[in-house]
């Protein structure tokens, strides 16, 4: 089956916006975003200005979860103090979800490496998901974009340990890379099977470093600015990125953003997340 992507290659707050209300889905409910909060001394993270007019619509609540790494938002005291310095909490409803536990688990029956898995037990509060994926590379996954956020964006501080060990949190930073990748196409798959119809999935192609908004120390953004994409599908947006990003050719900095992302094989998470038939690499990509 194949998905529809939109792509503008505009990309503006309003931009962002205007292709919400194209797709022509109402998120119901309460509705939680998910974003990339930015760690520390980052430079790269897509400020709280850049989603406003999205989030505002939408009437919804910012919601991050601690990181499993030391830095400024391992703990729920320091990610606050990064949360409000980086302007999310003057403009918005914010919410740690795994700000105190127990975390909520969630089982995933058809997972190939993890069967279940942990998340912010304030979860419960929401009836419908924003994604918002500032996408760009990554230091373990080879790039961040939608099913990174539904995975480790949305673990609590200990699920995102169980995820990169493959299901041993004792492993975090020494599990087998592959099975690492197919445990976050697992816990993705919790998040869609929970709120299936009640996701939207917006990926920025805007700033994109070979390193992530976690790093406190990233490179400096090495490929120009692509464009705003829109889908229903995870898979098919993340998919859609790699290959805006391979038909880059004419842009110095892409191999070097390519480097990242092979050299971790960032592509079998999105493999993964296909078989487990959350999504489908099969798109069609529709620029307006």
């Amino acid at each position: 089956m194949t998905s529809k992507v939109y792509l503008s290659r505009t990309i503006t707050p309003e931009k962002v916006l205007e292709l919400y209300k194209m797709l022509g889905v109402v998120l119901k409910g309460k509705v939680a975003v998910k974003l990339h909060s930015g760690e520390m001394g980052n430079q790269n993270f897509l400020r709280p200005e850049f989603f406003k007019p999205i989030i505002e619509a939408v009437d919804g609540t910012v919601v991050e979860c601690n990181t499993a790494y030391e830095g400024e938002r391992d703990t729920t005291e320091k990610h606050l103090k990064t949360i409000e310095a980086h302007g999310w909490s003057r403009h918005f409803k914010v919410d740690l979800l795994d700000a105190e536990g127990p975390d909520l688990e969630l089982p995933i029956p058809g997972g190939k490496r993890i069967q279940k898995n942990f998340v912010g037990r304030n979860l419960v509060r929401y009836d419908s998901l924003l994604v918002l994926s500032h996408f760009k590379g990554h230091p373990m996954g080879g790039f961040g974009g939608a099913l990174k956020q539904l995975s480790i964006g949305i673990a609590s501080s200990a699920g995102k340990a169980f995820i990169h060990g493959a299901g041993n949190p004792k492993e975090i930073w020494t599990a087998d890379h592959d099975s690492f990748l197919e445990s976050m196409a697992d816990a993705a798959s919790s998040i869609t099977e929970r709120y299936k119809d009640q996701i939207v999935y917006i990926n920025v192609m805007k700033n994109m470093s070979v390193d992530c908004d976690c790093c406190a120390v990233a490179e400096d953004p090495c490929m120009k600015d692509i464009g705003i994409l829109i889908s229903l599908d995870p898979v098919a947006i993340d998919q859609a990125c790699l290959d805006l990003v391979y038909a880059a050719t004419d842009d110095p900095g892409r191999d070097h953003l390519l480097k990242r992302i092979e050299s971790r094989n960032g592509v079998h998470t999105i493999e993964a997340a296909a078989a487990l038939g959350i999504g489908s690499r099969e798109y069609e990509l529709i620029e307006v």
